[in-house]
């Protein structure tokens, strides 16, 4: 028998090499080349064929355009983040790291959408049958209708899914499925591509894997694991062969989780859904700034509240600094935000407030394990370590936004009338932000806020102590 023909593919961009290399020739990164089967020793049928349906040449001014149909999973905070619920023929990836709550989400909304009408189906390749019943048991879902395949091979996946038509299909997870038309292990950089590229036609084909439409389409949601760095594990291609990507995130000691979307073809991208983890389950969190915003009963020192956005979501969200004596060696911490971004902040602040920390340690945090990765915060952090450096706390009721440039102007952040609306609708009566972001004179949406302008970060430092007494 003659041997399969094999090829040596990045893990991290999909590209090959005939022969194993140290350092992938595509993308420069180190040590990610891992053997497969070339795709010449496959048979016909299975090679790659394209994931979406063939159609006549047409231009853009004919194809006849329309929203996608959307089908609500029972979960407000799940269908914000999908950007309205589950889309017919759209293919999911869901990410996080074990035991953070991705399968009982997803048997929850199955749950759901079951009693709504849904034909759906969960495919346990992790689990057996009995483990899940037993799971949704200890969510309160003893009498579900949610039908179980506990299987691995694909082609009696795509057999079951063929002979139930189900409207969405959970395959948790993508990594424990392989072909037998492979030879390498189930979590291979070949099976995970392959299985995945099956089950994205499947869906993309109406629901047959031959490829003839049955007249509606499956939803699918593949359950991916990831890596020690917190990526996808598996080829990236497999992040853009679906139409949506989902982070799990959250400390799995806490009891709150928060699933962002990476990708979204049908919605918006950095989309957040804020869940509570409880006895029954996942429970979605209409008012996220409550978790954010510590509880002082009395204004402390670095503390200082901001207004982030997170999609389309303005939340507020409490940034701490604590500066102490370091000595020769001073350390620079942060938590939720950019470390490289704290020095560069730390640096204006010198320049142009004069207020100086080379001696000092500055730890930067944000309160309740969110990440701030816009520069809105960094106006924010720094009125928190003024207020630290000082030993005198912010008034209460008092947000500030902006981004801080290096020459020391706080320049304007997106959004920021719904910044600031949001600010007012929770109480908030005092707000440093950017002059460009300060709303016109009469403006009714912020009554009861008062509205300090400035355009350099010297003039909001002013601005706090004044306030500071």
């Amino acid at each position: 028998m003659a041997k399969d023909k094999t090829i040596y593919t990045c893990n991290e961009c999909g590209g090959t090499s005939p022969k194993w290399l140290g350092k992938c020739p595509h993308c420069n990164a180190w040590n990610t080349l891992i053997e497969s089967v070339a795709e010449s020793a496959l048979p016909a049928k299975n090679r790659f064929a394209s994931l979406a349906k063939t159609a006549e040449v047409a231009t853009l001014g004919e194809i006849d355009a329309v929203d996608m149909a959307r089908t609500p999973t029972g979960h407000e905070e799940l269908d914000r983040v999908l950007g309205g619920g589950m889309v017919e023929g759209g293919v999911v990836l869901m990410g996080g790291d074990p035991g953070i709550g991705k399968s009982t989400l997803l048997l929850q909304a199955l749950d759901s959408l079951q009693r709504a009408g849904q034909n759906t189906l969960y495919v346990t390749g992790e689990e057996s049958g009995a483990q899940v019943a037993l799971r949704s048991r200890r969510l309160g879902l003893g009498q579900s209708q949610v039908k179980v395949l506990a299987e691995t091979q694909l082609e009696r996946i795509l057999a079951t899914l063929e002979a139930t038509q189900p409207d969405i299909a959970v395959i948790d997870s993508i990594q424990t499925v392989y072909s037998e038309q492979l030879t390498s292990a189930p979590g291979s950089v070949a099976q995970v591509r392959e299985c995945a590229a099956h089950l994205t036609r499947y869906a993309k084909a109406g629901g047959r894997s031959d490829g003839a439409a049955r007249g509606r389409a499956t939803c699918i949601v593949l359950v991916g694991h990831v890596t020690k760095e917190g990526a996808l594990a598996g080829p990236r291609v497999l992040e853009h062969m679906v139409d949506t990507v989902l982070y799990f995130e959250g400390d799995t000691h806490s009891s709150f989780r928060l699933v962002r979307a990476i990708k979204n073809r049908f919605g918006a991208v950095n989309e957040i859904g804020v869940f509570a983890m409880t006895e029954k389950g996942l429970k979605g969190v209409s008012n996220p700034s409550a978790i954010f915003l510590s509880q002082h009963s009395e204004p402390v020192p670095g503390s200082c509240v901001m207004v982030t956005l997170e999609g389309t979501r303005p939340m507020l969200v409490e940034l701490q600094a604590l500066v102490d004596s370091g000595g020769p060696s001073p350390r620079r911490l942060s938590v939720g935000l950019d470390r490289d971004r704290l020095a560069m902040l730390l640096a204006v602040l010198h320049r142009h407030a004069g207020i100086a920390c080379m001696d000092q340690d500055v730890f930067v945090n944000a309160v309740g394990g969110v990440r701030i990765g816009e520069p809105a915060a960094d106006l924010a952090v720094l009125l928190a370590i003024t207020s630290s450096l000082r030993g005198k706390a912010l008034p209460r009721g008092f947000i500030a936004f902006g981004e801080v440039g290096l020459a020391g102007e706080v320049r304007p952040a997106p959004r920021g009338q719904e910044r600031l609306r949001e600010a007012a609708k929770l109480g908030f009566s005092v707000a440093v932000v950017p002059k460009a972001n300060a709303p016109k004179k009469g403006a009714k949406d912020f009554e009861g806020l008062t509205i300090h302008a400035v355009e350099r970060i010297e003039q909001a430092i002013d601005v706090a102590r004044s306030l500071q007494g």
